[in-house]
Formats: structure tokens, sequence, C-alpha cells
């Protein structure tokens, strides 16, 4: 079976409990590996972790870490600090490992800015309804040069049906919600929080077929020292 057909199959509705972020992770968090577990992730681990690889960073945050998928490959980078960040402690606790997790919000940093030179995020902002509070937050604690690299499920998913469903350790089958965000959402968000965009990749399972992700990689506008004469 084509991988976007069986992808497909465990998308679109079928009968399962719809729940909130925060009681489906909790949920979730004992059967979700650290690692990408379907066709649609590893697509999207794909396009993501050659960014990782070739941006060398020396401080890097995960934010949405959930169980810690991209720590491994940010430290593989030789980064001296990286840390994992997530609202699910459920998620944070489950594989924990000896690198620093910080449960919190998204949309509130608890990092002074220009606290790292690489961030990225995996799938997260789905969960996030306000995209422009995110995108102000990253832009925040990301140094002047630093690169942003995330994904989000592409607008297809609406025309598509597709639907966030798992099977917890009870047998049954939930639902996530997810707020859909547009491309053009994406990108005004960017420009308003002073994000410039180098790239965005659209990765699809099958040719012909629609995408499943879409990920940005951008980069935060270095400081004239015109502007920074201004602020002081």
């Amino acid at each position: 079976m084509p991988a976007l057909d069986r992808v497909a199959r465990l998308l679109r509705f079928t009968p399962a409990r719809l729940l909130d972020a925060q009681d489906a992770y909790a949920l979730w968090a004992d059967t979700y590996p650290p690692r990408p577990h379907n066709p649609l992730m590893e697509v999207e681990q794909s396009v993501v972790e050659p960014v990782i690889t070739a941006a060398k960073p020396a401080r890097a945050l995960d934010i949405g870490t959930g169980t810690g998928r991209y720590l491994p490959l940010l430290a593989a980078t030789g980064a001296h600090l990286v840390v994992g960040l997530d609202r699910s402690m459920p998620m944070l606790g489950y594989h924990a490992d000896d690198r620093p997790r910080v449960c919190a919000d998204g949309c509130r940093l608890p990092f002074p800015a220009g606290s790292f030179d690489f961030i990225c995020s995996s799938l997260m902002v789905g969960d996030v309804e306000d995209l422009g509070a995110w995108t102000r937050e990253v832009a925040r604690i990301l140094a002047p040069g630093g690169q942003l690299v995330y994904s989000d499920f592409h607008p297809s998913w609406s025309r598509e049906q597709w639907r966030r469903t798992f099977r917890a350790t009870d047998g049954r089958r939930y639902e996530l919600a997810y707020f859909p965000h547009t491309i053009d959402q994406h990108l005004a968000c960017l420009q308003d929080s002073e994000l410039v965009v180098r790239t965005i990749r659209e990765p699809r399972l099958e040719p012909r077929k629609a995408p499943v992700v879409v990920v940005f990689h951008a980069t935060k506008r270095l400081r004239t020292r015109a502007a920074a004469a201004q602020t002081c």
C-alpha cells in the first residue's frame, strides 16, 4: 500500500473521542516514541534535519519537543546547549535523558531575549491558535542572525479532511483538534516578527498528491548600527 494511502487511513475521520492537546498528549506519552514513527514524520524530518546539520548552532532550543525526537540531532551538531521545551509534563518525563527540558507554554517562553541562535519546532504550531503570539516570542528569544526552522500541518489537511488520531494504551482511538494556518498567515506573522524567510518546503509522500506538511526556514534580521542607536 502506498505511503500516502496508509497515512490517509490514519488521518481521515474515524470515530474517535476528541481531546484538547494537553489531555491528548498526557494519554499519548506512554506510546509516543522519540523518533519519526510514521511516514508523515519521516518526510518532515528529511527536510528539517539537513537544516539543523548545516546550521551548527551553539545554543539550540526545540519548542514542542515532546519525547525529544530532535534533541539528539541538535546535540550531534556540537551545540554546547540543547534545551527541549513542551507544555506536556508526561511527554517530557516519559523518555527523560540528561538534556535540559523545560515545561512551559510555547507562546510564553521563559528565556531572556536573544538566548538561542537556533530554534526548531516540529508540528507544534498546529496546537497554537494565535500564530502571531508564537512567532513574536520565538523572535524575541532568537539572537540577531539566528535561525528558525519549523513545520506545520499543510493547509491541504482542511481540503482533504485529514484528522490527527492515535490509539492509547487502553485501546481506544482519540482525536486531537488542531488550528489550521494558511501559508499566507505564516508569512505575515514571520514578517511582523522581523524574521526573514529563507526557504519554504512542502514535502509530499507521493508525487502528484497533496503536500502533508509545510516547513519554514527563517533568519532573524541583524540590527543595524542606526537601529541600535535609536533604542539607546
